[in-house]
């Protein structure tokens, strides 16, 4: 009897070590199948993260009509240029909207092909776009500071925030190109 308990006892200790270890190496293999998981997905585009072009059209739409409003760069801008575009050029503006959500979507990695053109011409850069504006280093950063603000507004969030920033600021130079000093 004393040989039957032992062996019955000892079944179990072996059985219930087994379906722990099976137990345990389950549950490493599914740890280490969600770490090879998150490896292996790509991280989001910023086009993504931004929640696509409904989203980045949205902010594109509200950030358009403050410029416009916006005392140092918009209708009552010192900028004889900007003054006269925000004012006399306003049939423009749903079309310019267009071609930032287009440029936005594609800059932050997204779908669509943004391609600059003056109506009836051939394409051209974003120098020659704004050559005629005349914007200055100053002018420019108060249209990165109403970028900035919009972001805000629909609380993108920072790390978003500072790339949309940050691809703006790219094109400080070819913006202000046109700019001539006064003095």
């Amino acid at each position: 009897m004393k040989t039957a308990v032992s062996t019955s006892f000892t079944r179990r200790i072996v059985v219930a070590g087994l379906a722990v270890t099976a137990a345990t190496t389950a549950v490493l293999a599914a740890e280490n199948a969600h770490a090879q998981d998150e490896q292996s997905t790509p991280e989001k585009s910023l086009y993504e993260r931004l929640g696509g072009v409904f989203a980045i059209a949205a902010v594109v739409d509200h950030f358009s009509d403050a410029v416009v409003k916006n005392p140092i760069v918009g209708q009552k801008s010192k900028n004889a240029q900007l003054r006269k575009w925000h004012t006399k050029n306003l049939e423009r503006l749903p079309g310019l909207k267009f071609m930032r959500t287009l440029w936005v979507c594609e800059v932050s990695g997204g779908p669509f092909k943004f391609t600059a053109t003056k109506p009836g011409t051939t394409p051209l850069g974003l120098e020659e776009a704004h050559r005629d504006l005349r914007i200055s280093p100053a002018e420019f950063d108060e249209v990165a500071a109403e970028l900035g603000r919009t972001l805000d507004h629909f609380k993108v969030p920072k790390a978003e925030k500072t790339e949309v920033l940050a691809a703006f600021a790219a094109h400080k130079d070819e913006v202000t190109a046109g700019y001539v000093k006064k003095g």
